[in-house]
């Protein structure tokens, strides 16, 4: 395999540690997550991310929002799901992983 068929093999992933104490601003959260301002807007609209503040230019992001976010994306791109859809979908995975680790704290899993 020669270097430029490697390039095409491997992706390269970002990460970034996130303080639990962390916050972003409305700027910031666009950038990390690499999103158009009016994506990010839609889903605060519809609940899927909850910031601080009143508007765009005085939101403010809670760390553990990022994870949340990058997720909305992906659905929202790879599965084409809008901003309620979304929502929806978001809200249930943390049903089943609440629900999943109350069966590992009562040993059924």
């Amino acid at each position: 395999m020669n270097a430029s068929s490697a390039r095409s093999v491997f992706t390269f992933v970002e990460a970034q540690l996130v303080d639990a104490d962390q916050w972003f601003s409305f700027v910031e959260l666009c950038r990390i997550c690499a999103a158009k301002p009016t994506l990010l807007i839609e889903l605060v609209n519809e609940g899927v991310l909850e910031p601080t503040g009143s508007s765009p230019e005085s939101w403010r992001f809670h760390g553990s929002t990022l994870r949340r976010a990058r997720m909305a994306l992906r659905m929202s791109r790879d599965l084409e799901l809008g901003g309620a859809a979304t929502a929806l979908v978001l809200d249930l995975l943390e049903q089943i992983e609440q629900l999943e680790a109350s069966l590992r704290r009562a040993g059924l899993r």
